[in-house]
């Protein structure tokens, strides 16, 4: 559901309406399917709508595919005179005449590029003055089935208590002037905090990330209600609960409502917890979006070959132990123990020096004795030795916390490389980012001295470009969000202010106009690949590291 709100105001007595007009394409993959379209009344609304004639619920996964079942929905509040029109010549109308056709296309199906009707409403403000006039209109999209989860179709969550399409767009419409004062406190709040925490230009980034973060998602309804909240791998391979998604974009949820995190991560344990699941290793993916039926990504279900064991099983770990701090329980560990396990043995006995093997940067190749990728395992394990002391484990604890200490301790000897740690240990001269070296910090893990970090930082700054720093010397190309985790490890906020002030320039310089990219060229500015991606909502490590402003958003009352 999103609210679209004109305010319009001005001196001269001039008389000003608003065309809102939608392409019928709005509601298909591609503009050769046909649709229907039609008017209908919700209370206190008149709607307008628009769908594929054929409704092929879940009919096919894919990246860069736009739903082709379901409606879309122009909903308009009675009593401000609004016109209506189903016409795919309103543009021509409102331009010629300020008003729109006196009838509606009625040959349908239709195909959107042979002329299928628009959806149209002229909303009028009137006389303007030096005193605004709003309007608003409702859009939404509904969906019989939004997932396919393990052979089941799961309804969206509005829909889990069986209301129908009138009755939301009636409540949303009678919720509108609460949420939009809620809205408004909420933004000024975050923003102010945000500016404090990191200065203007990462306020800038991180409210840019926001609306993004959570719009990558579909949020469906499991059968006895539970939230189940799936991601979409946009313009990377359509992935469905890609682990290594979920991982970057984590702290947007541990910051904002673990519980939608919790949404996230039940499916794939859910998964993992399948005999079908043979690997001592965590699941890269749960399948390609929408359909969630299983991993394909590298070898899937059938062999380990191009498969993201250290990485995903690190990741799993990590992330539970977060939540469960944030939460301040430990029941979603203590379900799953035994995946837990398993993976926390995986990591004991390939994590400190990895094999040959992928990690998240995936589009760097294959790297064995991956230095960040370690750093990754040791946190793992170490957060695994945290969830064992939550649920009462205390020998298991106090085992893996003095495995991750040592694993920490020889990671120190086996990458250090002069004044700076290497990108693999079997390579000298390397280097890369460490940004998995955050949870030391934002866990409370202290498996690393202060002296890593900070030689580190040193290091990065010497290496900027004019748009950011490299994710490591073999290219020039860095990754959004790993670039705010790893500026995170600064303590001085001069460092943090010299990392930070390339990214901004680039957000406001860069020349790619896409949805916001996470890959780039740090010296062109160039978006490299991906757009439109959860993982932005990494950037909010940076206000997830500030424990006081973490729980003051976590615990906030909002009425």
């Amino acid at each position: 559901m999103t609210y679209v709100n004109f305010t319009a105001s001005g001196q001269g007595g001039h008389d000003v309406s608003v065309l809102l007009d939608v392409d019928p394409v709005i509601a298909v993959n591609t503009a050769d399917e046909a649709v229907t379209w039609g008017r209908s009344r919700a209370e206190g609304l008149t709607v307008l709508n628009v769908g594929s004639r054929d409704q092929r619920v879940l009919n096919r996964p894919g990246d860069d595919l736009r739903i082709d079942w379901g409606y879309f929905h122009l909903a308009v509040p009675d009593g401000n005179g609004a016109q209506f029109a189903e016409s795919d010549d309103a543009v021509r109308s409102f331009a010629a005449t300020g008003g729109l056709p006196s009838a509606d296309d009625m040959e349908m199906p239709r195909m959107p590029r042979d002329g299928a009707a628009h959806l149209a409403v002229v909303l009028p403000m009137g006389r303007v003055s030096g005193t605004p006039t709003s309007r608003h209109v409702l859009l939404a999209y509904t969906e019989d089935f939004s997932i396919e989860y393990l052979g089941r179709k799961l309804r969206p969550y509005w829909q889990r208590n069986g209301g129908t399409v009138q009755q939301m767009l009636a409540a949303a419409e009678t919720d509108y002037s609460s949420l939009e004062q809620r809205g408004r406190r909420f933004d000024e709040k975050l923003t102010a905090d945000l500016e404090k925490a990191g200065g203007k230009a990462y306020a800038q980034l991180a409210i840019l990330a926001y609306r993004q973060t959570l719009a990558a998602h579909g949020l469906a309804a499991d059968f006895d209600g539970t939230p189940m909240l799936f991601p979409k791998e946009n313009f990377s391979n359509g992935c469905i609960s890609t682990v290594d998604v979920l991982y970057p974009s984590g702290p947007f949820f541990l910051f904002f409502n673990p519980v939608l995190l919790e949404a996230q991560l039940k499916p794939v344990m859910e998964y993992a917890a399948l005999p079908r699941w043979k690997w001592p290793f965590a699941p890269h993916d749960l399948g390609t979006y929408p359909l969630a039926n299983g991993q394909v990504y590298g070898g899937g279900e059938r062999t380990e070959d191009d498969q993201m064991p250290v990485e995903e099983s690190g990741n799993m770990l990590i992330l539970v132990a977060a939540m469960e701090r944030e939460r301040g329980n430990w029941d979603f560990a203590r379900q799953y123990w035994p995946q837990f396990s398993k993976w926390a043995l995986y990591l004991q006995e390939k994590g400190l020096d990895p094999p040959n093997q992928l990690s998240t940067d995936d589009f760097a190749g294959h790297l064995a004795h991956n230095a960040n990728l370690s750093i990754k395992a040791i946190e793992g394990l170490a957060a695994y030795a945290e969830m064992a002391r939550g649920v009462g484990k205390p020998d298991v604890a106090d085992q893996y916390a003095r495995l991750a200490r040592d694993m920490a301790g020889k990671w120190q000897q086996m990458a250090l490389d002069g004044d700076h740690y290497k990108l693999a240990f079997d390579k000298p001269g390397t280097w890369s980012q460490k940004y998995n070296l955050v949870w030391d910090q934002v866990l409370d893990l202290k498996l690393f001295p202060a002296r890593v970090r900070e030689s580190e930082l040193a290091f990065y700054l010497q290496h900027l470009n004019r748009y950011g720093l490299p994710l490591d010397n073999r290219a020039d190309y860095t990754k959004l969000d790993w670039q705010i985790w790893t500026a995170t490890l600064a303590s001085d906020p001069a460092a943090w202010n010299k990392l930070m002030e390339p990214i901004g320039r680039w957000v406001n310089e860069g020349p790619s106009r896409v949805p916001l990219t996470d890959w780039y060229d740090t010296k062109a500015g160039k978006e490299i690949g991906f757009q439109a991606r959860s993982v932005v909502g990494g950037v909010y490590i940076k206000v997830l590291a500030d424990k006081d402003l973490a729980a003051k958003w976590r615990d906030r009352k909002e009425p």
